[in-house]
């Protein structure tokens, strides 16, 4: 996958920042990547990832963020939230912090290798730097 556009992408709906994905969205098996706001909302996405899908994407995982940060005050030693990794029939979606209030998500197929895609976008995000992807956090 690139972030170029492609013939499955309607005219258009390039996004201008998708080269910061870049990094992650070459690895083999990787569907789509999305840098997502606090409250939910699309901030960059692949160019190869449809605006609908970027929505539905970070809906879901910021449904999953406020999960896993919920278990963490119950049941860890605090609500920050590491990574969350889901393994479906098909593919896997993995979510990590990407600055302030921000997180970068990736939807593979079920080739993927996981710990390469946890090593590239640790890296993604180290690479553009988590201000330039982070957004303020919604009191």
């Amino acid at each position: 996958m690139t972030t170029q556009t492609t013939g499955t992408t309607p005219p258009g709906t390039d996004d201008p920042d998708s080269w910061m994905l870049d990094l992650v969205a070459q690895v083999r098996g990787v569907q789509h990547a999305v840098v997502l706001s606090s409250d939910g909302l699309v901030k960059v996405r692949t160019d190869d990832t449809v605006p609908d899908t970027a929505d539905k994407v970070a809906a879901a995982c910021a449904g999953l963020v406020a999960l896993g940060m919920s278990m963490g005050r119950e049941f860890g030693a605090g609500d920050r939230l590491r990574q969350v990794v889901v393994e479906f029939d098909g593919g896997f979606l993995f979510v990590r912090g990407a600055g302030d209030g921000s997180r970068l998500a990736v939807v593979t197929d079920a080739t993927v290798d996981p710990g390469l895609v946890a090593q590239q976008m640790q890296a993604q995000v180290l690479m553009i730097g988590e201000h330039a992807l982070g957004t303020d956090p919604v009191s």
